[in-house]
């Protein structure tokens, strides 16, 4: 499907779940690109993120694979090898495994955290060029609405 030559009118008439896939496709592939580029992954980015006390872990206790798949199971992709992730993040210095197979964040692993973090603003940037907050939130509060009216939960 193509919005160059169709009207306003046709364009409301089109399925929203086909964009929203496609848009989807779009900024996950868009995103991975650019953490390649760094040399990471977004599912190493969110290992570290889950294990850090300074961001989405709620106490900085280390966590097995499974719970971490589960933490994270909203937005992992089937292709996601979470083992094979954390086993770079280990080799890395990032990551520790204690008896219990918990992996822990290191020092470096919180400080690479952060360094990695900073580079989602420009990523963000990208992905917003030519999109005024308010139309971005007026788009939101549609995709949102659009939950709604399926049943869903808008958390």
């Amino acid at each position: 499907m193509t919005t160059q030559q169709i009207s306003d009118a046709e364009l409301a008439g089109q399925p929203a779940a086909y964009w929203t896939g496609v848009t989807y496709e779009a900024l996950i592939a868009y995103t991975r690109a650019q953490q390649a580029e760094k040399g990471y992954t977004q599912p190493q980015f969110w290992l570290l993120r889950n294990l850090s006390a300074n961001d989405i872990s709620p106490d900085g206790e280390g966590m097995t694979l499974p719970e971490l798949r589960e933490v994270m199971t909203s937005y992992l992709r089937p292709e996601d090898d979470l083992k094979a992730e954390a086993e770079v993040l280990l080799d890395r210095g990032w990551l520790t495994q204690d008896a219990e197979d918990r992996l822990w964040l290191t020092k470096e692993g919180e400080q690479a955290r952060v360094d990695l973090a900073r580079n989602a603003p420009a990523i963000r940037a990208a992905l917003h060029e030519g999109i005024d907050d308010a139309d971005y939130v007026t788009t939101l509060k549609v995709l949102q609405q659009l939950v709604r009216n399926t049943g869903g939960i808008v958390a």
